[in-house]
């Protein structure tokens, strides 16, 4: 009889990641089994064989046909430590739905899975690719301007790992772009890019995970945060692309950031971590600059002399808003331009829907989420109001609730008036609209769409951040920011590098080199040095200018932070509880501050009251003994949360 510590994908009890089974046959360390625990039957996965313990164990159910590699094992264990997570959360994350169930498996020709195309390089790209493969530091910040080419990098490294036999994981910040990195990769990789992402039903995912387990060659795993996790067996090469974004962090429990792990990946294999961005977070390059290999590529990939003329508006003066109320003369002015040129637009506004409050001009009801007593937002071709928070849909009303007047208006404005505002101007021309909104299935699938805003077919392109990252627009002619300024007054120590960036990603579309392109920005705050150091591209300029603010109010990179949150019923519970706990922690952690108790961004939310304190050190390991204290089940909590929100 063999004797083994396993790990469920349940918690059956606190402080218990391993329950020790034995089984008849010997079995290998990764093996995914079934086990039984009380009188259900859970999946679990061999982590080690122990000696014949002092107390009666129950048999292994069932030995699936799975064994996952050490590496996942290893990096499981470390992030259940690192973020004060039980194991059988990180193990069922690891793991697809459905793993006991059996599929009809999908025949693919790997013969076909030579290198097909050449790759050309530039002068910087190859000056790149050498830094990082003669780099001592297993991980790497690629921090190009955008239109430096780093994608090439991207490319050459994979080809570099899977020459020598091994796979590469490769991952993007929104399931949008995976369409275009797979479009890329299969360029040069053929069949060996296999596709992860959430979209993907069940089967669809098993299947996937399953092929990258098993299959005897290297492959190109590409995918959003969650396939960092693929299983591959010999791991040659991680690459995360735009890893500023805050998707990199996942908000549900593992809280993980897939940088941090990524980075302990690649130290624990001995392969190459490489980050590229465009605008590094503050963190993530301070950090860089300390403990690992900082790229630069400083030149556009196609040298040209095009120009992006920057234009300035100040939306306080409404003498330059004399035809539309959200659409600055200047900025009408050079769409018009731009289209009898036959060349594209891009619209940006970081705010989706048609208009963001409802109000009653009579009384001044205001439509809110009863859950979370948000603004609701209008969206007129779902003919309803949303709550971006919990998603909860309402009824348009025509009459005020309250007085019965009907002097019911709609004020602000997102990404559907804009694009329904732009069509009634343009009624000639294409407008195509991205956002979190458009259905992922649309934008996975419809490779097409992708092509014809590419070649500029969809002559005016309007979205949200989704439209700032990784594309290349050969024929744009004008980029229009509607209002510079949005989230630049959010009470969070990162609201002003989230402005910043978007800003200069956004801008970053108009300076690839393809032709003179004309840019017009719009905000309220015009004299603001983030508005500035974004119109300039000035990433040293902004780090610097952050670096003294952050130092000022000891936030991140000179500590670390740690986030607690208490949810009730009653609000008088909350308070209480929260009080209570915010005593306690200073009783038994005099060393560290806290900010708090205060009411949570999202104060009301899913019918819960919610209160929040945040606990600052300059030693992560005193906010691990904070969470190694029991906390209740009325807390949440987020270990180095990405946002304050």
């Amino acid at each position: 009889m063999y004797y083994y510590e396993v790990a469920g994908t349940k918690i059956i009890r606190q402080g218990a990641d391993f329950l020790t089974y034995e089984s008849t046959e010997r079995l290998l360390i990764g093996s995914v089994v079934v086990i039984p625990v009380g009188k259900k039957q859970i999946v679990g996965v061999v982590f080690k064989e122990v000696a014949k313990p002092d107390f009666s164990t129950r048999v292994v159910s069932e030995v699936l046909s799975y064994v996952l590699p050490e590496r996942l094992l290893h990096i499981a264990k470390w992030m259940s430590e690192y973020y004060a997570t039980a194991l059988p959360l990180v193990i069922q994350m690891m793991l697809p739905a459905g793993v006991t169930k059996k599929r009809r498996v999908r025949v693919i020709d790997e013969t076909t899975n030579s290198i097909k195309s050449q790759l050309l390089l530039n002068r910087d790209q190859e000056k790149a690719i050498q830094e990082i493969r003669t780099s001592t530091q297993n991980t790497a910040l690629l921090f190009g301007i955008t239109g430096s080419g780093k994608t090439n990098v991207y490319v050459r490294l994979v080809m570099d790992a899977i020459e020598t036999g091994k796979s590469a994981i490769v991952l993007v910040p929104e399931i949008a772009l995976t369409t275009q990195a797979v479009e890329i990769f299969r360029e040069f990789f053929g069949e060996k890019v296999c596709l992860i992402h959430s979209v993907q039903t069940e089967a669809e995912k098993h299947l996937v995970w399953e092929r990258i387990l098993k299959t005897g060659e290297p492959v190109v795993v590409i995918g959003p945060r969650s396939a960092l996790f693929a299983p591959v067996r010999d791991l040659g090469v991680v690459i995360i692309d735009e890893a500023h974004e805050l998707s990199y962090k996942q908000d549900q429990t593992p809280k993980y950031h897939a940088l941090r792990v990524a980075s302990k990946m690649a130290n624990n294999e001995g392969v190459k971590a490489i980050f590229g961005t465009a605008t590094p977070t503050v963190s993530d390059y301070y950090l860089a600059k300390k403990t690992c290999a900082v790229v630069r590529m400083e030149r556009l990939a196609i040298e040209s002399e095009c120009e992006a003329v920057v234009k300035l508006v100040d939306s306080k003066n409404r003498e330059m808003f004399r035809q539309k109320r959200f659409l600055s003369d200047s900025m009408i002015t050079a769409m018009e331009e731009t289209l009898l040129q036959k060349r594209q637009c891009l619209i940006f506004h970081n705010r989706r829907g048609s208009s963001s409050v409802t109000i009653c001009e009579g009384c001044g009801w205001q439509a809110l989420c009863k859950d979370c007593v948000l603004s609701l937002v209008l969206h007129k071709d779902l003919y309803c109001l949303l709550c971006h928070s919990c998603g909860k849909e309402y009824r348009m009303e025509t009459s005020c609730p309250e007085c019965s007047g009907t002097s019911i208006i709609h004020k602000g404005v997102g990404t559907k008036m804009l694009e329904q505002e732009l069509k009634e101007m343009f009624p000639k021309v294409e407008v195509a609209r991205f956002d979190s909104d458009t259905p992922n299935e649309l934008m996975l699938s419809n490779t097409e769409i992708f092509r014809r805003v590419r070649m500029g077919e969809i002559q005016i392109v309007v979205g949200t951040q989704v439209v700032a990252k990784g594309l290349d627009l050969p024929n744009l002619g004008m980029v229009g920011v509607i209002q510079a300024d949005l989230g630049l007054s959010l009470p969070d120590y990162s609201s002003e590098e989230r402005a910043f960036q978007l800003l200069s990603q956004v801008i970053g579309r108009a300076k690839r080199g393809h032709r003179d392109t004309t840019v017009i920005v719009q905000t309220y705050q015009p004299n603001s040095e983030v508005i500035r150091y974004g119109i300039q591209q000035d990433y040293e300029g902004f780090y610097e200018y952050v670096l003294k603010t952050r130092k000022r109010g000891i936030f991140p990179p000179y500590c670390y932070l740690l986030k607690l949150v208490c949810t009730y019923k009653t609000e008088v519970a909350c308070i209480k509880n929260v009080r209570s706990m915010t005593k306690r922690l200073k009783q038994d952690f005099p060393k560290v501050q806290i900010l708090g108790p205060m009411p949570d961004f999202y104060e009301f939310k899913a019918g819960k009251h919610r209160w929040q304190i945040v606990v600052k050190s300059t030693k992560r390991a005193e906010l691990l003994e904070i969470l190694n204290q029991p906390l209740g089940v009325n807390w949440q909590f987020d270990l180095d949360p990405g946002s304050l929100l």
